[in-house]
């Protein structure tokens, strides 16, 4: 049980911190209000490494998409993979609540439900599920190649977690515009059931159909990363 406790806890704090400057950009009256894609980015890469140090215990994948990929290629046992996905969900799921607490004040004043939506999961900057599909495929690829490749070099100690969090910011940076750079199923869809669930003032919809994209792309991209990355290096 510790694991994915582990699990919960980093992803919570992942969440918690990477959608809640999400958050502060979007809502009214936030004193981050329109700070930009740029604080975006770089906190969420923060938000990842502090989630690694919480969550190191398990291994801090906090991430099902992440589980599934190490789990193919024996770097964890399957019996482990339905514990570790259920702890990232309800760790997502939990995080979520807590961003909608900490700007309780703020959901109001903010007229624009799709951006209430987009704090808690992703949308398209343009709608073409084909191409969705494809970017998070991509992005869920390089993050998983290269937190493979991080592990195998002879880093200092400590120096890893912070590779990993550089690493989710140029992904943003690069790789985000197109869908908002899901690149991990917990992230998107235990926060937008949160948001469907939460008592949020003129919140809409919450695009339960858009859903399965960053869920399956972020797979799709995880799994054929592993694949590669140990064909290569046998």
């Amino acid at each position: 049980m510790s694991v994915y406790l582990s699990e919960f806890l980093g992803t919570m704090v992942m969440i918690l911190l990477g959608d809640g400057v999400v958050a502060g950009v979007l809502l009214k009256d936030s004193k981050a209000e329109n700070a930009g894609w740029g604080v975006i980015t770089w906190a969420w890469g923060l938000a990842v490494l502090m989630g690694i140090f919480v969550a190191a215990k398990s291994g801090a994948h906090m991430n099902p998409a992440i589980t599934l990929a190490m789990a193919s290629i024996g770097k964890l046992s399957w019996s482990l993979v339905p514990g570790y996905v259920a702890a990232q969900m309800a760790g997502a799921f939990t995080g979520a609540v807590l961003v909608y607490l900490a700007y309780l004040a703020h959901w109001r004043g903010t007229a624009d439900p799709a951006k209430k939506l987009g704090i808690f999961c992703t949308i398209p900057a343009i709608r073409s599920i084909p191409a969705n599909l494809v970017t998070e495929v991509i992005g869920t690829f390089v993050l998983v190649y290269c937190v493979l490749a991080i592990g195998s070099n002879d880093l200092s100690k400590g120096l890893a977690p912070i590779a990993v969090a550089l690493l989710v910011v140029v992904i943003g940076m690069c790789l985000g515009g197109p869908t908002g750079y899901a690149i991990n199923p917990a992230r998107d869809f235990g926060p937008r059931l949160a948001h469907a669930l939460l008592p949020i003032p003129g919140k809409g919809g919450s695009d339960f159909a858009y859903a399965p994209v960053p869920i399956v792309g972020s797979i799709i991209g995880a799994m054929l990363a592993a694949f590669a990355y140990t064909a290569l290096a046998a």
